[in-house]
C-alpha cells in the first residue's frame, strides 16, 4: 500500500505541470489560476489583496507546497540513507509562512521564476532550510 501511495503522489508531481499548462494563460483581468512557472505558483502564494480569486489562490498555493512537503518526506523517513533536499526548523514555518517565504524568494529570485513550480519550490526550501553537513566519516586506522 505504502508503494503505491508514493507512487501515486509521484505521478501526481510529474503531471502537476504538464495539467498546469492547459490552463497557465492567466484569467480574465491578469489573475493567474493555474501555476506553469514558479513565478506563477510565488503569484498564487502571495495574491494581491483585491484579487477576486485571493482565497482560491493560497489555497491551491498551500495545497501545492503541502503535497510536495509530504512527498519529499516520505522519500526521506527518520532513519533514511538518502540526504534529504531540505531539513526544516523544529519547529517548523506554518504553510501561511511558507507560501509568503517561498513568494518573497521567487521576487528576489526571478532567475528561477520560469523554473517549473516543483523545482522552484525545492530550489527555495534548500536555500531557506539547508540541512547541516553530515560528520565527516572517520576511516578505520
Amino acid at each position: 500500500m505504502r508503494t503505491f501511495t508514493l507512487a501515486a503522489a509521484l505521478a501526481a508531481l510529474v503531471a502537476a505541470p504538464a495539467l498546469a499548462q492547459t490552463g497557465s494563460a492567466p484569467a480574465p483581468g491578469g489573475i493567474i489560476t493555474h501555476a506553469s512557472t514558479a513565478g506563477d505558483l510565488a503569484a498564487l502564494c502571495d495574491p494581491a489583496p483585491d484579487n477576486p480569486r485571493r482565497l482560491e489562490s493560497i489555497a491551491y498555493c498551500q495545497g501545492y507546497m503541502t503535497s510536495a512537503g509530504q512527498f519529499h518526506a516520505a522519500l526521506n523517513p527518520p532513519n533514511s540513507t538518502r540526504r534529504p533536499l531540505f531539513c526544516l526548523p523544529s519547529p517548523p514555518p506554518t504553510i501561511a509562512e511558507s507560501g509568503l517565504g517561498f513568494a518573497a524568494w521567487v521576487r528576489q529570485n526571478t532567475q528561477y521564476a520560469n523554473d517549473t513550480p516543483i523545482d522552484g519550490l525545492f530550489r527555495w526550501a534548500q536555500a531557506t532550510y539547508p540541512c547541516p553537513e553530515a560528520p565527516a566519516s572517520r576511516g578505520r586506522r
